[in-house]
């Protein structure tokens, strides 16, 4: 099973590079990758939303969804797994971002695109401002593979980390908001 999942990574890395990737892309994909650094867009999100009395609750439960993301992916699932990245293994690669130093499994930029749109998607019954969001979630997620910095399994691995992360963080603000006033 590890072997046809590397081998199907390798065919959709191989796919995008030879039909997908073309110089005006590579001007744009970095610039939609560097939004996803640190999680910082979804930051400036959560505190725009938070700001606002309609879309507070969204805005707080998606930053412990960002939290709950790092913590999961970045310190403990990143290092368990220990996966090189895809430009390590295929040779005469040239890179349009500077290398990541960290592990490969799963995507944190995914990981938090999704935190945040899944939460928002369940938080937010605007779709003029959810749709956009979500745009932006698929963009950084596929600019990832574009630039061979994920395999798709730590594309899918982020989404479903996001997902989870945004299921925790409502779950856990239901608990506090239930609890509020009790010593705990």
């Amino acid at each position: 099973m590890y072997k046809f999942n590397v081998n199907i990574d390798r065919l959709i890395i191989d796919f995008i590079q030879k039909h997908i990737h073309n110089p005006f892309l590579d001007r744009i994909i970095p610039f939609i990758t560097s939004l996803g650094n640190l999680g910082l867009i979804w930051i400036i999100i959560c505190i725009v939303l938070i700001a606002s009395k309609k879309y507070r609750k969204a805005g707080i439960i998606a930053i412990y969804s960002l939290i709950i993301t790092t913590v999961l992916g970045e310190f403990l699932l990143k290092n368990l797994v220990a996966r090189q990245r895809p430009f390590i293994n295929i040779p005469n690669i040239n890179l349009l971002i500077n290398e990541p130093t960290s592990y490969s499994f799963p995507s944190g930029h995914t990981g938090s695109s999704f935190a945040a749109a899944f939460t928002f998607i369940k938080m937010i019954d605007n779709k003029i401002l959810v749709i956009p969001l979500v745009l932006l979630a698929c963009g950084i997620a596929f600019s990832r593979l574009y630039l061979i910095v994920h395999y798709p399994t730590d594309i899918l691995g982020g989404i479903i980390l996001g997902l989870i992360s945004s299921l925790l963080a409502s779950k856990y603000f239901v608990f506090r908001e239930k609890n509020k006033g009790l010593n705990l």
